[in-house]
């Protein structure tokens, strides 16, 4: 007699488990524990087997009838349902493993670990925020680039153009990974590209007559604040490393013996380590600010704590003080003003590219190139500080007269 809604209800576990059928080889399997599940009795190939549905009320009476229904049919193409459940279950096991958010995360896992943890931190965000919700449970080999655009293309649309850049490049990034390991067979983000409205150029602001830096130079050296300040302003021109770079400088990366400042790779933007010759100027001032920071770890700490460096914003305030206006010089402007007066001056530019950590195309290259050109950049660092002295005292004779 065929089951109803209200007889399962009804029925209670017994000592032993117990069957209640339904017909067509469906029955309702009730264990001592109470649970009761379906299950479809059937043959094939001359064998007895069995097949699950699932528990009741989850699965209704209506779905594992509807259920053995579709079995039979699949018995009468000569389908094994038991297997057909079992290769489904195998492809949504591969579907969920070779997902878009599942390479994602191996790959930042693997590929991302050189990296500083803020930059780390940065690419899961757009990861989780921007990438994951739209693509991340698809199979990475089933995406295609209008599946990417429609990513890409509302963050553009809000204007936020520089993020629809980072986030298409991160998942071309994972692309390129995939392939390499096999589970997709090309970079459809690749496709894409020029697909994105073109980056604006920054120009970072800067003084570049010599003239003017000599007046900037000379403004420096008359400005009167917190004494570790006043040194990142003067030896920013210095060693014209980026802003970052100079301001968590660290005692245990100078030299002053051998006249050297190494940067180790993981506080630089490409990773590699780099060397900056000092100058006799630049030494004045180091061993000058020694006497103020040199028992703690930061050159520059911060004016509260020593337990962190001064932020970009305490030496741009300064800049803003000394009355130059944000279309007129930044802390960044350092590094635009050396490799301007240097090219200008006729220095050799791969000593100049090098000197200011420019990135290395070629990467077994640029893993040993930090000390390259070595006696030539120590002797411009040495001219440069003499010509940025000449520029100062030309301003203050000015000054004077």
């Amino acid at each position: 007699m065929p089951l109803t809604d209200t007889h399962i209800r009804s029925l209670k576990p017994d000592v032993k488990p117990r069957k209640y059928f339904d017909g067509g080889g469906l029955f309702l399997f009730v264990p001592a524990n109470g649970s009761k599940l379906w299950r479809m009795a059937y043959r094939f190939d001359g064998k007895s087997k069995l097949l699950s549905f699932g528990e009741y009320p989850t699965i209704s009476l209506k779905d594992a009838r509807e259920r053995r229904e579709e079995a039979k049919r699949m018995l009468s193409k000569g389908i094994d349902p038991s297997d057909h459940k079992r290769q489904l279950r195998q492809a949504r096991a591969i579907a969920e493993r070779d997902s878009f958010q599942n390479i994602a995360r191996e790959w930042h896992e693997t590929r991302m670990a050189e990296f500083s943890e803020k930059h780390q931190g940065t690419v899961m965000y757009r990861l989780e925020t921007y990438i994951f919700p739209a693509i991340g449970k698809t199979h990475i080999a089933k995406l295609e680039t209008r599946d990417v655009i429609e990513v890409v293309k509302p963050l553009e649309q809000r204007g936020n153009y520089e993020t629809s850049r980072r986030v298409l490049q991160i998942i071309s990034q994972v692309f390129r990974y995939a392939v390499i390991t096999g589970r997709a067979k090309h970079n459809v983000a690749a496709d894409l590209r020029g697909a994105l409205r073109p980056r604006k150029t920054v120009h970072r602001a800067a003084v570049l007559e010599p003239e003017k830096v000599g007046q900037l130079l000379r403004d420096i050296d008359a400005y009167e604040g917190y004494f570790p300040l006043v040194c990142a302003l003067k030896l920013a021109p210095l060693v014209f490393t980026r802003p970052t770079e100079l301001r968590a400088a660290q005692w245990k990366e100078f030299d002053l013996e051998a006249g050297e400042w190494r940067i180790p790779a993981e506080r630089m933007k490409m990773r590699r380590q780099h060397l900056v010759p000092l100058s006799r100027q630049a030494m004045s001032i180091l061993r000058e600010l020694q006497k103020c920071s040199g028992e703690g770890k930061y050159l520059f700490p911060s004016i509260r704590t020593e337990a962190r460096s001064i932020s970009d914003a305490t030496m741009l305030n300064a800049l803003r003080r000394m009355g130059y206006q944000k279309h007129e010089m930044s802390v960044h402007g350092f590094r635009s003003i050396a490799s301007t007066l240097l090219n200008e001056l006729g220095y050799n530019r791969d000593w100049i590219e090098r000197q200011l950590a420019h990135g290395e195309q070629n990467e077994v290259r640029a893993t040993y190139n930090y000390a390259e050109y070595l006696p030539e950049r120590r002797r411009m660092m040495q001219e440069w500080a003499d010509y940025l002295t000449r520029l100062r005292d030309t301003a203050n004779q000015k000054k004077a007269m």
